[in-house]
């Protein structure tokens, strides 16, 4: 678990977790005692004694692959939060699914305001949630590279959601992705500069790296 806290700010990551090794996070205001769950994995128990006492305000799911979802009911039961995620990957999850978010809207935590960037690539309805200077960035960006995809199109969908939402960010600005070890926003950028000074195979996809070009 790491904690990073500036300001009402209290970040935790809580990861590795379960056997795709996720993370989760908590994002809360420390002085109005309000939270937010990021992700749902297994192990998800391990989240709730992270939220320090806070009220959890909702739970946010970042994509609707099944890694991320293991533990939401358990996670809603535990807080008696509404589920949330992007309506293009509410399925196949809608029974437990209470409510949307949609790119650009901004989720109060108290008197903190963490900001929805659709990112659609890796799922139609990725997500990545930016608070300051930190962004949970789901399976979109992950340090040297851009999250798996199974096709083609879905990789030049996802690079354009990197470039047109992310890479714009400030260099200093935190990435910490739905598995594995963080970033940063500048290193994403040099990174990225490797992989777009190159050509590459029409049929490029699966585990790409921006420096390694590797796919399926």
């Amino acid at each position: 678990m790491e904690t990073f806290e500036g300001g009402r700010l209290r970040l935790v990551k809580i990861g590795p977790l379960g056997s795709f090794a996720n993370n989760a996070y908590v994002i809360q205001d420390v002085e109005a005692g309000e939270a937010i769950i990021v992700d749902a994995p297994a192990e998800g128990q391990r989240i709730l004694p992270a939220l320090a006492g806070a009220r959890v305000s909702r739970i946010v799911i970042t994509h609707r692959h099944g890694d991320h979802w293991v533990s939401v009911d358990d996670l809603k039961s535990a807080t008696g939060a509404p589920v949330f995620c992007h309506e293009a990957d509410r399925e196949p999850y809608a029974s437990v699914v209470d409510g949307v978010v949609a790119d650009g809207d901004e989720l109060s935590v108290g008197e903190l305001r963490v900001r929805v960037l659709h990112t659609p690539g890796h799922t139609p309805g990725s997500v990545c949630l930016l608070v300051g200077e930190h962004l949970i960035s789901g399976d979109t960006l992950f340090p040297g590279g851009p999250g798996r995809t199974g096709k083609p199109e879905e990789l030049q969908q996802e690079i354009e959601s990197i470039t047109a939402r992310l890479l714009t960010l400030r260099d200093g600005t935190q990435v910490h992705p739905g598995h594995g070890a963080d970033g940063t926003i500048g290193d994403s950028k040099r990174e990225y500069a490797v992989f777009a000074s190159r050509a590459h195979r029409p049929d490029l996809c699966g585990d790409v790296t921006w420096e390694g070009d590797q796919g399926f």
